[in-house]
């Protein structure tokens, strides 16, 4: 990736706060944080209810205004929503009266790209995202993992430089959410997205991430800044080292790096809310 690419993709928070006022007072959901995201990284931002994970997402989304500091991607302020930067939320939001191939074809009719190019895409998608057979069904005759592969094939077919997603697999079974943890990875190397993610799970977070942001109880703050790399992983986006890698399976969650990783990042949640 060229300097100038990198530099233009780079998301950057400068002393960026959040502050909600309320009938019983002002309350400090975001105390002043810094914080730059590398193009390409997948971050997850892992800690209890209420301390800040989704403000500060929501933040990088556009949906809410900082009340102090700065949020750029490039030279771009960040001062509202954009489809460059795509969100994923924890339950899909799909149209009930389209079809899957009208949900993910939405965002490109609106802008006025031709018929025959949406198809072409969407049937990329369809079947990047294993969707390829229900393109014609309604979101209701599918399961609510297949829901969230096609709102992550609605985003995709944006083509937004970030993905913002906001504890998407929260409410999935366990066998369906390791299975799209899994897809998700592997879409994530084939896009070459920075993917933001937020969850309550410290086991998600290190399966999934490059780099894991631990947030202290409200007023909210980055307490730990963990680089993530397990056992098998190769290149990631970002690095220098050359080559693809391969993408993470399961069977990582049972190395003694893994574990350790795990347990260090759940005792710095633990140590910093008791």
């Amino acid at each position: 990736m060229s300097s100038a690419v990198a530099q233009r993709d780079q998301v950057v928070l400068r002393e960026v706060s959040k502050t909600y006022e309320t009938a019983t007072g002002d309350t400090v959901a975001l105390s002043p944080t810094d914080l730059t995201i590398a193009p390409g990284e997948f971050v997850s931002i892992v800690g209890p209810s209420g301390c800040g994970k989704t403000t500060l997402l929501q933040l990088l989304g556009g949906f809410l205004a900082p009340t102090t500091g700065e949020l750029r991607v490039g030279a771009d302020a960040i001062d509202g929503p954009s489809a460059e930067r795509g969100v994923v939320f924890q339950a899909p939001t799909l149209y009930p009266w389209l079809s899957v191939r009208g949900n993910i074809e939405f965002g490109p009719k609106v802008r006025g790209v031709d018929k025959k190019t949406r198809r072409a895409e969407s049937d990329r998608l369809l079947q990047l995202v294993g969707l390829g057979d229900v393109g014609a069904k309604r979101p209701y005759e599918l399961s609510g993992g297949m829901q969230q592969r096609a709102q992550i094939a609605r985003v995709l077919i944006n083509d937004p430089r970030i993905i913002l997603m906001d504890e998407p697999f929260g409410a999935l079974d366990q066998l369906t959410r390791e299975r799209l943890q899994v897809e998700l990875l592997r879409l994530w190397r084939q896009a070459g997205k920075t993917i933001v993610f937020v969850t309550h799970s410290v086991e998600e977070a290190v399966f999934l991430s490059t780099r894991v942001l631990v947030m202290s109880a409200r007023p909210g703050r980055v307490i730990v800044d963990r680089r993530i790399e397990l056992p098998g992983d190769a290149a990631l986006p970002g690095d220098t080292a050359s080559g693809e890698g391969r993408v993470r399976d399961l069977t990582v969650t049972a190395t003694p790096e893994f574990q350790a990783l795990k347990s260090e990042l759940a005792q710095a949640i633990y140590d910093a809310h008791r």
